[in-house]
Parts: C-alpha cells; structure tokens; sequence
C-alpha cells in the first residue's frame, strides 16, 4: 500500500532529526496509549499486521498532522470499531452505551510482565526449500497493492544481491487481511546506492532491506 507511512526516499520532509536523550513518552497519555493498545490486541481479535494496516489507511492528511501515539490511538479506534468492541455512539459519549463482542481473552495486569516477556514470534516452518541462496542476483517486483505490503515503495523494481537467508515468517501481506499466515522464506537483500537513488547517490551508500520470497524474482 503507497500509504502516508511509506515514506522513504520521498522529498521535501526535511531531515531527520533523532533527539537527543530521547524519552519513552513525552507525555503521560502517551504510555496509556502505548498500554491501551497492547491490552486492546491481546483480545486477539486482530493481528500485528491488521493493525499496522490501519494506520497507515489513515488519511494522509490526518497521518502527517499526528503524532506517533495519535496514530496508534486512531487506528485503534478503527479496529475497535471493525471488530464490534466500540460503536461511534459510545466513542460521542465516551462510555459503553451500545452491546460489544466479548474478547477471546482480558489481559490482566499481573500477566503483563510475562507476556511482554514473551513476546509474539513470527517465524513458522516453510514446507519448501529456499527459492535463492546468499550471493544469487534478484530483482524486487514493481507492484503496488492495494493492501498491506512489508515491500517499500523505494526498493520496488530493484535489483540486489542476497545476503542472506533467514528463517520462515508469516507473510503479512496476507495476514494483515485474515487471508493465513502463508509463510515464505525471508532474505536479507543489499541494494547499491545507485540503484535506489539513481544519478547523484552517494556511491559508498548500500541500503539492506529483509524481503519475503514473492517479493523477488531472479534476476
């Protein structure tokens, strides 16, 4: 999806500016939205992937005029609304006034500690072997969906050399549209400066990007 998120390579944002001592929130409502989102997907209504698919469905006007927890707490009002846990009519009123799905589970506060220890794998078995091997020249498939895609718009039509093969992992293209998880195989592909800059690029700069196997062609 060429959504507001997908910003690399684009002109006219200015540089990026890390800041220095940079704290976890800057604000307090900003670690409750950072904790409400987290209970929210612990529900297990929606997956990492759906998720990050709505926010960057957001509009792109209202993406760029956000902060970075603005945009969680939007997206997961969508979600919230998708998956019947909130009605607009409770959002007006900002209290429950309608009937809600019941989550698969309720994260409680005791548990939070283990699960965030645990974290959410992604890797899973692929029943076939690797299509490429580290060294092979491949080429990246110039598409643009309309969905969830984990390919950026700036290495699309690109060609590489494999780094590396990884593991299997859940293909989020599907899966951010309960389609499966679809497991590929995912590679560690380097990209000349050139090659995604074009004319000017400085020629020491390699860019490496992880790439699910129908991302790639050979090339």
């Amino acid at each position: 999806m060429n959504g507001p998120q997908d910003l690399g390579g684009q002109m006219g944002f200015g540089p990026v500016a890390p800041e220095s001592d940079e704290p976890y929130f800057h604000a307090d409502w900003e670690r409750r939205a950072l904790g409400v989102t987290l209970c929210a997907g612990a529900m297990g209504a929606w997956t990492i992937d759906e998720s990050r698919h709505a926010r960057e469905s957001l509009h792109p006007a209202d993406y760029y005029a956000s902060s970075y927890y603005q945009i969680w707490i939007k997206a997961l009002e969508v979600l919230l609304k998708r998956h019947g846990f909130v009605s607009d009519r409770d959002l007006a009123a900002g209290d429950a006034v309608d009937p809600t799905a019941t989550p698969k589970r309720v994260l409680k506060a005791k548990d939070v500690p283990a699960l965030l220890a645990k974290g959410g794998r992604c890797d899973r078995p692929v029943a076939a072997p690797p299509r490429f091997k580290a060294g092979d020249l491949v080429r990246t498939r110039n598409f643009h969906p309309t969905g969830h895609t984990r390919l950026p718009r700036y290495a699309r039509g690109k060609q590489g050399v494999v780094e590396a093969v990884r593991d299997g992992f859940v293909f989020p293209d599907t899966n951010a549209h309960g389609q499966g998880e679809n497991p590929q195989w995912v590679y560690t592909v380097a990209f000349s400066g050139g090659e995604i800059w074009g004319e000017g690029a400085d020629p020491t700069l390699v860019v490496s990007i992880d790439a699910w196997e129908s991302y790639l062609e050979p090339a």
